[in-house]
């Protein structure tokens, strides 16, 4: 079932959907990779600052798509932890830590490529929009929305072209408002909804990051 052409396309609708927002003078955060074609849509239709939220999910060792917990980047990294995914794993304190190690490592080369030492965007008292290309689980946006809520927005909101119903349901307590598109029962794969949903390089990242240059991001963040 195709919903959109690309992302592009998905982040053209979900402007339209947001556009309340633009007086609100919101920051666009973006999940990488596949958010962020999403969100330079979103945030030039609005015309806000764009910045990352980098989230690495903790997959469980023998089942690497079941997230037993996530690490949100940050001047003290957030560990997020699912106690009942590692019991019922087996995974040890030990494990755990090493796979938390590893994805905080990858949060930091990502941090380096992609940011190049700019600053990141003051979020507390500013209305902060989350954007993704999609979520099936959602344990990475609840990861990311957690953390962000720690640093103090006037609103918290959630934003994304599909997403499984079980996951909107429990993302929707978390944020001040949620913005999806489309909420299909029969949920898969967030790749059967894009007609192109091709991997988002790190060239690709670094080139939408540079149509939003720090100078920018500091003005509005001082509006």
């Amino acid at each position: 079932m195709t919903m959109f052409l690309d992302r592009e396309d998905a982040g053209r609708r979900l402007a339209t959907a947001l556009a309340g927002y633009k007086s609100k003078r919101p920051v666009i955060l973006a999940l990488p990779r596949g958010g962020i074609p999403v969100a330079a849509e979103i945030a030039a239709a609005l015309d806000a600052p764009l910045d990352l939220i980098l989230v690495r999910k903790v997959g469980v060792p023998s089942q690497p798509e079941l997230a037993m917990g996530a690490v949100v980047d940050g001047s003290r990294p957030i560990f997020i932890q699912n106690e009942d995914v590692i019991r019922l794993a087996g995974v040890s304190a030990s494990e755990y830590r090493k796979r938390c190690e590893a994805e905080l490592a990858e949060i930091e080369r990502r941090r380096a490529r992609y940011l190049q030492g700019r600053q990141p965007v003051e979020l507390a008292g500013r209305v902060v929009i989350v954007v993704d290309d999609g979520i099936a689980t959602g344990a990475t946006a609840s990861a990311a929305l957690t953390a962000l809520r720690n640093l103090g927005p006037r609103e918290l909101v959630l934003a994304v072209p599909v997403a499984s119903p079980e996951a909107i349901s429990q993302l929707r307590r978390g944020v001040d408002h949620l913005v999806c598109l489309a909420t299909p029962e029969r949920f898969a794969a967030i790749g059967y909804f894009y007609k192109d949903f091709r991997q988002v390089s790190d060239d690709e990242v670094m080139a939408i990051l540079a149509r939003f240059p720090a100078t920018k991001r500091q003005a509005a963040a001082g509006s």
